[in-house]
Parts: C-alpha cells; structure tokens; sequence
C-alpha cells in the first residue's frame, strides 16, 4: 500500500503555504518508509492529479477559507469533499484540491481513502514564512500524520531516533 502525504500552498503568500511548509517540517524531522511520499504540490493543481491517482491512501494539507480563529485545524474525509459538504472554500489559491479529486474520480482513479487537514491562515500576505499563529500548527499536524501512520503500520521515526536505539 502507498501513501501520499500532499502539501499545498504558495509559499510566497506566508500563510498560504502551510501545506508546503508541513511537507518541509516533516522531512526536517522525521524518517518515513518508501512507501509513503511526501509530496510538495505547491500550487500545481490538476497538474499533479496522477500523484494522488498512484496513492491507496492520500493526506492533503492545505489552507481553508472558513468561520474560526487563524491557526484553527480543520479535519475532512473524502466524502465530505466528494459530496460537497464542506463548510469551507479550499485552497484560496488556483484550481482546489476539490477540483483535482472530482478530475481523478471520474478517470476512476480517485483513492478510496483520502483526508484533508487544513489550517485556517492568519494572514496571506506576501511574505515566504508562515505567521506565529500558523506555524505553531506544523508541530500538532505532523505529529497526527505520524501518529496516523504509525497505526497504520508504517515505520516511521523521528530524525536521529535509530542513533539513540
């Protein structure tokens, strides 16, 4: 089984990047197994369709345009983005994240197992780092993604780990 971890965002908009920035604050910190791929989609959209279509399992972190406080974490499974129940605009940036699953659905290669965690920003101005507020996030989101694929089996460590075992 593969996994995709999926950062979006502009990370010339501060905040807007928490997705690109979680990707960077995970290899920073942590070892992953081959079969999960941390993946920066930037602000590609449909263009990286075909990562999330070779993934069993996909996480997307993202910004979310929503009622809340900035830095507030935001947790959607696939059917609340397939069914359109989200309370929420996706990725204030290009095309969504919801328009790139509906492509991958109807090529029939959509995963059947996809959340979105997403953080509301505080501030979206120009600028390449992510405000106080958002990036005291990047800790508690990656430390759910690899709690989640612990359970899942996957050995995952943190960065100097096996040199203290």
């Amino acid at each position: 089984m593969k996994t995709l971890i999926f950062g979006a965002g502009n990370l010339i908009l501060s905040d807007e990047g928490f997705g690109v920035h979680c990707i960077n604050y995970l290899e920073q910190h942590y070892d992953f197994p081959e079969d999960v791929e941390l993946f920066d989609g930037g602000t590609l959209g449909i263009m990286v369709t075909h990562k999330i279509e070779e993934a069993d399992r996909v996480y997307i972190v993202d910004t979310l345009e929503t009622a809340g406080a900035p830095g507030e974490v935001f947790r959607f499974e696939k059917e609340d983005i397939m069914l359109n129940r989200l309370p929420v605009k996706l990725s204030p940036h290009q095309i969504g994240i919801q328009e790139m699953l509906f492509i991958s659905e109807m090529r029939g290669g959509c995963p059947p197992r996809i959340s979105l965690l997403g953080v509301i920003p505080e501030t979206l101005d120009a600028g390449n780092e992510l405000s106080a507020t958002v990036g005291e996030r990047l800790p508690q989101v990656a430390r759910l993604l690899v709690d989640e694929l612990k359970e899942m089996g996957y050995a995952v460590r943190e960065k100097g780990e096996a040199a203290l075992q």
